[in-house]
């Protein structure tokens, strides 16, 4: 992963920070783009864990279509309402899909961490519930930008 961030470096997070907002928040913003070139944006819970940010995503939705003919791939999590507030971070690169298609439940060591991360975030429970209309999405980000303006106030 890399952080080429040369503007903002004043506001950018962390190694640390951009770690604990990302396990704080919960949804993300999905941009993907048809093999026609149509983008789409659309909402998704995730997982961070602290390498890769893993997405369940509907498998007959249009960006899982998307992500299968151009895996390329640029999520955003940010928050704030006054200037001063905004933070967020921006990861992008290539979409990997992990698991069976849709996720059934079957053994897939690479699925335990963020199914267990993703259960507790989002059911408060230890094990993740599959309803045969999800299916996992990796992205091990190439790029990651990241900003926090509350850091403009800071001494």
């Amino acid at each position: 992963m890399s952080v080429t961030q040369r503007r903002g470096r004043r506001i950018m997070m962390t190694g640390a920070e951009r770690d604990a907002y990302l396990a704080g928040q919960r949804t993300c913003r999905v941009a993907t783009v048809s093999a026609e070139g149509r983008p789409h944006i659309s909402a998704l819970w995730f997982v961070w864990d602290g390498t890769s940010l893993w997405l369940y995503s509907l498998t007959r939705s249009l960006r899982w279509a998307h992500l299968r003919q151009n895996p390329g791939i640029a999520v955003v999590v940010d928050d704030g309402v006054e200037y001063g507030e905004l933070r967020g971070v921006e990861l992008s690169g290539q979409a990997e899909f992990v698991g069976e298609v849709p996720r059934t439940g079957e053994e897939h060591a690479e699925l335990d961490s963020p199914e267990r991360l993703f259960a507790a975030k989002y059911f408060d429970m230890d094990t993740l519930p599959h309803d045969s209309r999800h299916a996992w999405i990796r992205l091990t980000p190439k790029a990651v930008t990241s900003w926090d303006f509350r850091k403009l106030t800071s001494p």
